[in-house]
């Protein structure tokens, strides 16, 4: 199956074993892709190894506790993120600015109830993604290999095509430099890390070209790339 058709992938964070595999049936039972985790301290490594459509993440857990990894998700990602707490008082810091969870559950909980709101988030995310794409100045027409910004035509080689469809379709999310090498390449050739730095110069500079003003993609240090500027829409 195609990366475009899968189901999305929820993560679930929790240290109760049987708690955890309850939400994990649900979930499934609902046509989702799941992947558990017990521990804080190994959610950072998956989200940049395989970033999931959303995380449900329990606020007491070993190793890191789920607001410091919300704010740290945060940092890098606007991955939708569900507060799982049996602790009603940290609520309103949950919603709040300082965190940036998308919603909370609150233990004791219904399983059909928790997989009732990833359902709810997961559609506000991609209804605000379609609103965005419909008027968004980056345009990218695979059929006629032709990217435009604002009408303007896109002279691009065919690896920083690819680069600019993979980035541009999840604003905000760090991507490595592994994961678009993969996007790269046709011919599994062997290249190196510092290929996807050459490219990402040259398609940033075309970029900047057209619009001087515009962030375009940004290097964040230690992890990869992201894209700052609109989702594109594809045609």
């Amino acid at each position: 199956m195609s990366e475009a058709l899968q189901a999305p992938l929820i993560l679930v964070v929790e240290d109760e074993p049987k708690l955890g595999q309850l939400l994990v049936d649900y979930l499934q039972a609902a046509n989702y892709r799941t992947h558990h985790l017990l521990r804080g301290d190994e959610v950072l490594d998956f989200i940049h190894a395989t970033p999931p459509d959303l995380v449900m993440l329990d606020l007491m857990l070993p190793g890191m506790d789920g607001l410091t990894l919300c704010r740290e998700i945060r940092r890098f990602s606007e991955l939708p993120v569900i507060m799982v707490t049996a602790k009603t008082e940290e609520i309103d810091r949950l919603l709040g600015l300082e965190i940036g969870a998308d919603d909370y559950i609150c233990k004791p909980f219904s399983p059909r109830e928790a997989v009732a709101r990833v359902k709810t988030i997961l559609r506000r995310v991609q209804r605000t993604t379609s609103e965005s794409q419909k008027d968004s100045p980056l345009v990218v027409d695979e059929g006629r290999f032709l990217a435009t910004w604002d009408s303007q035509p896109l002279d691009l080689t065919p690896a920083e095509f690819r680069l600019l469809k993979t980035l541009s379709q999840q604003p905000g999310k760090v991507f490595s430099r592994e994961q678009l090498l993969n996007h790269l390449y046709d011919d599994y050739r062997v290249v190196t890390d510092r290929t996807i730095d050459s490219h990402i110069k040259n398609l940033r500079r075309k970029l900047e070209s057209l619009d001087a003003d515009q962030p375009f993609i940004r290097a964040v240090y230690g992890m990869g790339y992201r894209w700052e500027a609109d989702v594109c829409r594809m045609i």
